[in-house]
């Protein structure tokens, strides 16, 4: 082996292990709710504390492996470009409500979700935002498809 193959060979060594390690610091992640920064919203009168979820890894666990969540708070899942957005509960354990959102805010549809589910709730436009909240949670406070949520991710 040439010196330039050794250290070419050393250094995909080194790379491959770096992949390990960071794939086991993400395994001992696992099963783990997140604590991600969070943004105020507003649906009318009513305010929300949303967990944000901007990247792939924050919004593939999103709020998977939570007994509860308090009445007042949800997540948000924030995609680069709008598109149609489906969702799924796999290892999630309480029921949602999942709001496609447009880029000004407004609902486009509202979706309830039941635990530990693979069945697909998509958006029916394309959308940036889901806001995903207890189930029920928009209809108990006669939120809709066309009500809008004001904050500062919205134009």
């Amino acid at each position: 082996m040439t010196l330039t193959k050794f250290r070419s060979a050393c250094a995909a060594g080194a790379f491959v292990l770096a992949l390990a390690v960071g794939g086991t610091a993400s395994a001992q992640n696992a099963g783990q709710p997140q604590d991600l920064p969070t943004v105020t919203l507003h649906a009318g009168m009513h305010n929300i504390v949303a967990q944000v979820a901007k990247t792939p890894d924050q919004r593939q666990i999103g709020l998977m492996f939570r007994k509860e969540m308090a009445g007042h708070e949800g997540m948000i899942f924030v995609f680069e470009d709008p598109a149609t957005q489906c969702f799924w509960m796999r290892n999630t354990l309480i029921p949602l409500s999942a709001a496609f959102v447009a880029d000004d805010g407004s609902i486009v549809n509202i979706e309830d979700m039941k635990p530990l589910s693979d069945q697909s709730h998509c958006s029916t436009k394309p959308v940036r935002y889901v806001l995903e909240m207890n189930v029920g949670w928009f209809a108990k406070r006669g939120l809709k498809a066309g009500t809008k949520i004001t904050g500062p991710l919205f134009h």
